[in-house]
């Protein structure tokens, strides 16, 4: 048994002091005032260890030519059967710099120039490779609005306006539906439409890249159409109250963000860090995101800043990139708060996370201590 002190405790549900962590093995045994043994070390302040909710990171490999990068695959705009996990690299040196600043795990997702990217990938930042890295599968990733617009250029069939892109899964879906009015016909579905299919049948998620209100606009259109279960991804754009709090009516989360990123194109013209006060005033389920390397995943604790200067609280504040990250992407069972029975993964600082000066002195991942200073 291991029992580890802080001054300051961030469990994730809540703020204490004095607190201790025990644990056993990969996980926690509890969180108290006494230690199960005696205390092994001691430190300022604890935080659970970050959740980064859409990244591309491994992916979009640091010291790699653009040319490189893997986000997108060119040769189709519905890439049901494409796996982010397959063009992860773990040798990136990006994931050493993310577990130093505390951020351990990261659910990967094809980029946003395809209609239909492909299959997400929840991993361990710490792992040896892609295998031992995987923790589940966290949906399927889309996209609508300016991205899968302005890829005309690539293979396959592409569209140039947003009617285009509803246009082209809409046929997708709707051959799947006929298809799936009698046995026999379903049977004859493809690999592809099968793995869409699971879509209709609200047995996965759509993770759908959108930045504008219209944009999510005519996204709800076609969740109602089609009855899929949805994430809004990004929503940079969004500068009205409205739009957030009919997604929060519907019971729809939002992974929003990169917010540190520059608004480098058209569909982003309203992007400001002041457009955060709708999404907290609405009550919409939200999570933060790096959207790495468009804002380095190491650097998204310090995109906290601007929750905490629209009047977020330090505890809340931890929340959004711990317990709200793992609720809405669904592993919360094992990770995002610091309580009995779940993993024993926690950052230790040397001081308060919020101030410029402090920083991680020591990081754990399921019980093992993987960085130290």
């Amino acid at each position: 048994m291991n029992s580890i002190k802080a001054n300051n405790f961030y469990t994730g549900c809540e703020f204490r002091q004095n607190a201790v962590i025990n644990f056993n093995g990969t996980t926690i045994v509890s969180i108290g005032e006494k230690a199960s043994d005696k205390i092994c070390e001691e430190y300022h302040t604890i935080t659970p260890a970050f959740i980064d909710p859409h990244s591309h990171i491994g992916m979009c490999r640091e010291g790699e030519p653009a040319s490189e990068d893997e986000a997108n695959e060119h040769f189709d705009t519905i890439l049901a059967l494409a796996d982010a996990l397959d063009s992860v690299q773990m040798d990136d040196s990006a994931f050493k710099d993310s577990i130093e600043a505390g951020v351990l795990y990261s659910c990967v997702l094809p980029g946003s120039g395809n209609i239909i990217g492909g299959q997400s990938a929840f991993i361990k930042n710490y792992a040896r490779d892609t295998n031992s890295a995987l923790i589940c599968r966290t949906g399927m990733k889309a996209a609508f609005g300016y991205n899968p617009m302005s890829t005309i250029n690539w293979k396959g069939t592409r569209p140039q306006t947003r009617m285009g892109c509803l246009a082209v899964l809409r046929n997708e879906f709707l051959e799947i539906k006929d298809k799936s009015k009698s046995k026999k016909e379903a049977d004859k579905l493809n690999p592809r439409q099968k793995v869409l299919k699971e879509l209709l049948d609200r047995k996965t998620i759509l993770r759908v890249h959108v930045h504008k209100t219209d944009d999510i606009a005519a996204l709800l259109r076609f969740t109602d159409e089609f009855k899929i279960k949805i994430t809004v991804e990004h929503a940079g754009d969004v500068h009205d109250l409205e739009t957030f709090e009919n997604l929060a009516k519907r019971g729809i989360s939002v992974i929003y963000g990169p917010v540190d990123s520059f608004g480098y194109k058209v569909e982003l013209k309203h992007k400001s860090w002041k457009n955060i006060r709708f999404l907290l005033k609405s009550g919409v389920k939200f999570g933060l995101m790096s959207d790495h390397p468009v804002v380095l995943q190491e650097q998204l604790f310090c995109t906290l800043r601007y929750f905490l200067r629209l009047g977020v609280s330090k505890a809340s504040a931890v929340e959004i990139l711990t317990k709200d990250n793992a609720e809405i992407l669904g592993v919360d069972k094992f990770l995002g708060t610091l309580e009995k029975g779940k993993w024993a993964s926690f950052v230790c600082w040397n001081g308060d996370p919020f101030e410029m000066s402090s920083y991680p002195v020591a990081v754990f991942a399921e019980g093992r201590k993987i960085f130290g200073v």
